[in-house]
């Protein structure tokens, strides 16, 4: 059986990232995604195994401990985590897998199984992030402010993947992300010079 192969995506807060992931996984059937362990609260419109694994800091030191992530990382205060057993499983089942994760998680994925394809989602204005940010009820403006401050940073990761979509128009970005999986999206490469402008605007001090 042919082995699957391993999608890791990232992007700042903000970004749209979490619906586009929605959006390719009800159009393409053939692909899993990897629920992630966390520390975090369980928000009021969460279910146990479908957004995240909730543990405890205590659980999650022990699977950390015992080697069971292919990667993990600390987020605003909190503990994420991918399960290297389901990855592999799936990979070796022939199914394509999913990894939503942020950057940091993202460097310990390629190290670990460099043949994995990455993406990084950008918004299409430092305003827009604001404002997607701003919309959202379930942060404060604290946690608001500093998740747009913390963005700057995630952005410049941009270089490290192999590809770069901009979420400016949601169909369009989701088109993108499944040329991509085809294998069509090398006009979508991080490299391309395209994309200078946009990150001056979005990496710009202040």
């Amino acid at each position: 059986m042919k082995r699957g192969r391993l999608y890791v995506i990232s992007a700042p807060s903000g970004a749209g990232k979490t619906s586009l992931v929605k959006a390719l996984l009800q159009s393409e059937p053939r692909l899993r995604l990897s629920i992630s362990h966390t520390t975090r609260t369980r928000r009021p419109t969460e279910v146990e195994g479908r957004e995240y694994h909730f543990v405890s800091r205590p659980e999650f030191a022990e699977l950390v401990k015992r080697g069971e992530f292919l990667e993990h990382a600390r987020v605003f205060d909190n503990h994420y985590g991918t399960s290297r057993a389901f990855v592999e499983s799936q990979l070796a089942q022939g199914h394509d897998v999913l990894l939503e994760i942020d950057w940091q998680g993202a460097q310990q994925v390629r190290r670990a199984m460099p043949d994995c394809v990455s993406i990084f989602v950008l918004p299409p204005a430092r305003q827009t992030l604001a404002e997607r940010l701003a919309r959202r009820a379930t942060d404060t403006a604290e946690v608001i402010h500093r998740r747009l401050s913390d963005a700057a940073g995630d952005m410049s990761h941009y270089g490290e993947f192999d590809y770069v979509v901009v979420n400016d128009d949601f169909d369009q970005a989701v088109g993108d992300l499944k040329r991509i999986l085809e294998g069509q999206g090398e006009d979508l490469r991080s490299s391309r010079p395209q994309l200078k402008p946009l990150l001056e605007e979005l990496l710009a001090q202040g």
